[in-house]
């Protein structure tokens, strides 16, 4: 894998791209506002990376980062990530996305209304409990004492495991949380979101988590 397309560019997208960068990686960018609006990200970047089109970013990645809010889910490109793991870092806001039933009565979870758009690719939840200037500075090399852990899930376990390697590169430990369904042990308002755990805590925050109806 060299190639790491991103779909959504902003604040997680954007340091997750640097982070890929910075471990060696190709990254394609792109946006709903088009290549054009990236010119300084990507120059940011430097040489390893490039600013397309949701579809190009589709077609290049080796693997897909899907970055976007909710109401832009139908927009995701589904031919080219055929057979492809898709990073998942989206989580239900309300307020911004609207209501959504299924969510609401907790019938499904965010990544799989993404599994259900891309039926032939491998989507794993990841990224989507910590913030976006965390990921740039609570990294840490692999065996600190302490460091910080992120979750995996995902129904796909050669697709787990090649996320897991991503965010061991970025620099945390990676928890392996079970399939899509268990998501919503990681979701806004959980014990374990946003919170910088490292690996055991964080498995036990997650164990903790309860669903809304339950709160």
């Amino acid at each position: 894998m060299t190639t790491i397309g991103f779909i959504g560019s902003g604040n997680i997208g954007s340091q997750l791209a640097r982070l890929a960068v910075q471990n060696g990686y190709d990254v394609v960018m792109s946006n709903s506002r088009g290549p054009e609006t990236l010119a300084d990200l990507v120059a940011e970047l430097g040489d390893h990376a490039t600013a397309a089109t949701a579809q190009e970013a589709a077609e290049q990645g080796d693997l897909v980062v899907v970055t976007v809010p909710l109401a832009a889910i139908e927009t995701i490109p589904v031919e080219p990530l055929v057979g492809k793991v898709v990073i998942d870092t989206n989580n239900y806001y309300p307020e911004r996305d609207g209501q959504i039933a299924e969510l609401d009565d907790e019938t499904t979870t965010v990544s799989e209304l993404l599994q259900r758009r891309l039926p032939q690719s491998h989507v794993v939840k990841a990224f989507n409990h910590i913030f976006a200037a965390d990921l740039a500075t609570a990294g840490s090399p692999r065996g600190t004492v302490g460091r910080r852990a992120l979750i995996v899930a995902g129904d796909d376990a050669d697709a787990k495991q090649a996320v897991g390697d991503l965010i061991d590169e970025f620099g945390f430990d990676a928890v392996d949380i079970g399939s899509l369904a268990d998501g919503w042990r990681i979701q806004r308002d959980t014990p374990g979101y946003v919170k910088p755990f490292a690996a055991l805590d964080l498995e036990l925050a997650v164990a903790d988590a309860k669903r809304y109806r339950d709160l």
